[in-house]
């Protein structure tokens, strides 16, 4: 008998997870999961997926050559919101719809930027080695900011800029930001002044970046943006590592042009161990877990799967990435 079903890759990341509620979503369609372990290399990756109907990523590169070589693609799903792996315009091009997840751990991310905020203010790590080392120094060392009062600046109002905006104002904060694509309207729904970058730089006691990466934001927050920090200033990143020029970031430090910075996500990663910003006492460092709860993680493979089904039967995905694919009734269809 011939199997017609629909072939579905999906290609996961450094840590590799439980698929089988993506394959109960599409058990209907009918359509087969194969997973595979993280690709880097696209060539890998055609030879592996080469009969893909669709395919579900969480990091590796999906380029114009892998679209174009996988005749039969009809999607890409990126796990989560950001999908700067995705070569977006060729994707419109060659009829191939992109799909994010972009609600998925809204809260988790702005969670975490908030615990990054609230560990370098109060100095919870050197407090915990101090204590663990016998030492009962009754303050906070280096001192404090109080918050309340002090200025937090958020570099992109999408859904986790707003939701931490939400969070930081409650801590009794003056929050600006700074999004060129949010209309005033969620500015004042928000309660939040409007800020170009470099204002949002020289006022803010605490920066905390929300962005999409793309070609505009590449190292949007770089050398004339520390030029223009308060010294006793907070970097805090949970967007994408490429927002913040690394090196610009390092010298910064080093030359004691801000005070600290809280990262999640880093140039490249896994981050090098010999990375100068891991040998700083100024530096909170995390292993970009910020989207990280059981119950985001486990809700993963369902709502790919469900997209998925959306554009194997005609429909169309909730969250699409490239609506002009649509426009240009280029899209692959599916049989």
């Amino acid at each position: 008998m011939v199997d017609r079903s629909y072939r579905v890759y999906v290609v996961q990341g450094q840590v590799e997870r439980d698929w089988s509620d993506c394959q109960a979503a599409l058990d209907g369609v009918p359509a087969r999961v194969t997973t595979l372990p993280f690709v880097a290399d696209p060539d890998v990756l055609i030879a592996r997926a080469r009969d893909a109907d669709a395919l579900v990523d969480v990091f590796s590169p999906i380029t114009r050559g892998v679209m174009s070589a996988l005749e039969g693609l009809k999607t890409v799903v990126r796990t989560g919101v950001g999908y700067d792996v995705i070569d977006v315009p060729a994707a419109t091009e060659l009829g191939v719809i992109v799909v994010n997840i972009p609600d998925l751990w809204v809260r988790e991310v702005a969670n975490h930027a908030l615990a990054l905020l609230l560990t370098w203010n109060r100095k919870i790590l050197t407090l915990d080695r101090q204590v663990r080392a016998g030492v009962w120094a009754g303050g906070v060392p280096g001192g404090a900011g109080s918050l309340h009062g002090e200025t937090v600046g958020i570099v992109g109002l999408g859904n986790i800029g707003s939701a931490f905006a939400r969070r930081v104002a409650a801590l009794e904060t003056t929050v600006i930001a700074c999004d060129p694509y949010v209309d005033d309207r969620h500015f004042a729904a928000l309660g939040l002044e409007r800020v170009s970058l470099e204002r949002l730089a020289e006022r803010s006691d605490y920066v905390s970046v929300h962005t999409l990466l793309n070609a505009e934001t590449r190292h949007l927050i770089g050398e004339k943006f520390f030029a223009r920090m308060k010294p006793t200033a907070l970097l805090i990143n949970t967007s994408r590592g490429p927002v913040v020029d690394e090196r610009a970031l390092i010298r910064a430090l080093q030359d004691r042009r801000l005070a600290g910075a809280a990262l999640d996500v880093w140039e490249d990663e896994p981050i090098a161990r010999d990375n100068p910003l891991l040998a700083m006492d100024n530096v909170v460092a995390t292993p970009h877990a910020a989207y990280f709860s059981t119950a985001a993680v486990a809700a993963i493979p369902r709502r790919c799967g469900e997209e998925i089904a959306r554009v194997l039967t005609g429909q169309r995905p909730l969250n699409v990435v490239n609506p002009e694919v649509y426009a240009s009734g280029a899209v692959r269809r599916a049989r």
